[in-house]
């Protein structure tokens, strides 16, 4: 498709969006915030993003400002800012930082707006936001990124898959497969990195195991998770290569952009760069949603998570409320821009949703592509499932103590059941400091 093409597709879409409409009170002359970010995955989407927040600077007399980073860096640069105490008024993040909970701002009012005023929002959303334990939410999440599928159809195909792997069997015989056959290996990380800890924990929740329970206790050290961790290292040993031990969150978008995957776990930005420079290769991608294991099937989730340090304070804190309220409420333009990366935790503020995955306004062959999203849909789940990101649950990631087991059984280092009980007890470590603290129930 011609950049010509979207932009017509882009102005006739979005002519029918309504913008924030100004405001009722203007806020106090001189109010600014500024906003720290990612710097999004599909490049359209932070150019969108700079004309809305000027325009609705100017309809609420508030300076806005955006800084973009590296996604890896946001939990670093957040810490930083609460320990000097001052900095940007939202940090929007794509992991829990729950084990920050003691300098951030309840936003319990943003939330209770929220739900009056958009319905329900989705639990996988609710529950990287919400602390059970102290009864608050650190957080505030409009949307998120949904893991799935990505597989070459004609790679399946001749391996006797065409609508490719339905379940963690078919990933294993197909991508081993595959491999055999052309040398080109499945692309799931084993690194320390979040779509790799995403990733992993899929295949332990599908097995089911799990980081904790839906209480709160700590739960890694399971035969359930053992089974898991030995399916993983199979799957490394026999369909993929060494360098899922050194990934980054770009290299599975950059394998398959490049062919050299057969099938990743991902959102869509990985196959929107491919359809940017070559269309026939992209209409040689698949989807499929999160793949059936021993307990079911789970889909991982990157919620974007939107906090506010406790150092802002008077009409610098409103105006963070109302931006970010109304953010939510213009969710369509979010996930039109975003060329469907950003999807909605309230669905009532996407109706569009859809007819733009039955019919992809960006040009896909076939149109409906997308459509399989909604079965992955209504298997999502967030990263602490099956209970809530607790601060637990944030400082396992933080310190990938997972990635890390499954990499020592995977080369070989230790017995599956010898790393998921070193890992255990380290986990339970984390839990029984963070409920002395009162932070984690259980």
């Amino acid at each position: 498709m011609t950049d010509a093409i979207r932009t017509l597709i882009a102005l006739a879409i979005c002519a029918a969006l309504a913008f924030p409409a100004a405001a009722q009170d203007s806020f106090p002359e001189g109010t600014e915030i500024s906003l720290l970010q990612w710097s999004h995955f599909v490049p359209a989407y932070d150019e969108w993003f700079a004309g809305y927040i000027r325009e609705w600077g100017a309809a609420n007399n508030v300076s806005v400002t955006v800084d973009h980073v590296n996604f890896a860096e946001l939990p670093a640069s957040l810490a930083a800012e609460i320990d000097a105490g001052q900095g940007h008024t939202i940090i929007e993040l794509p992991s829990s930082p729950a084990s920050l909970v003691q300098g951030l701002h309840d936003l319990s009012d943003l939330n209770s707006q929220a739900n009056a005023r958009f319905g329900q929002q989705r639990h996988h959303c609710k529950a990287v936001t919400y602390l059970p334990a102290v009864d608050a939410y650190y957080g505030f999440s409009a949307g998120y990124a949904l893991n799935h599928g990505n597989y070459d159809i004609e790679l399946w195909a001749q391996a006797g898959y065409p609508q490719g792997p339905e379940n963690y069997e078919d990933l294993l015989a197909g991508g081993r497969a595959i491999y055999e056959a052309t040398g080109i290996p499945v692309g799931i990380g084993i690194s320390p990195e979040i779509d790799s800890e995403i990733a992993i924990r899929e295949v332990i929740w599908s097995f089911g195991g799990g980081v904790q329970d839906a209480r709160g206790n700590p739960a890694f050290n399971s035969p359930e998770t053992v089974a898991a961790v030995k399916y993983l290292a199979q799957l490394q040993n026999e369909a993929m290569t060494a360098e899922v031990f050194g990934w980054t969150g770009a290299s599975n978008n950059q394998a398959l952009v490049a062919g050299d995957a057969s099938f990743i776990l991902n959102p869509d930005s990985a196959y929107r760069s491919l359809q940017r420079v070559d269309d026939f290769a992209a209409e040689n991608i698949g989807f499929t949603p999160a793949l059936v294991g021993p307990a079911g099937a789970f889909g991982g989730t990157h919620a974007f998570i939107s906090v506010v340090p406790s150092y802002v304070e008077g009409s610098e804190l409103e105006a963070a409320k109302k931006f970010l309220l109304d953010l939510a409420e213009n969710y369509s333009q979010v996930t039109y821009n975003s060329e469907l990366f950003n999807l909605p935790c309230f669905p009532a503020t996407v109706v569009e949703l859809d007819n733009w995955l039955e019919n992809d306004p960006f040009g896909s062959a076939p149109a409906d592509k997308f459509a399989v999203l909604k079965t992955a849909i209504e298997r999502a789940v967030n990263f602490g499932f099956p209970g809530y990101s607790n601060p637990a649950i944030a400082q396992v990631y933080a310190e990938h103590i997972i990635p890390k087991a499954v990499a020592q059984v995977a080369l070989g280092e230790a017995p599956a059941e010898d790393a998921v009980a070193a890992a255990g007890k380290r986990i339970d470590q984390i839990f029984a400091r963070w409920r002395s603290l009162g932070l984690v129930g259980g």
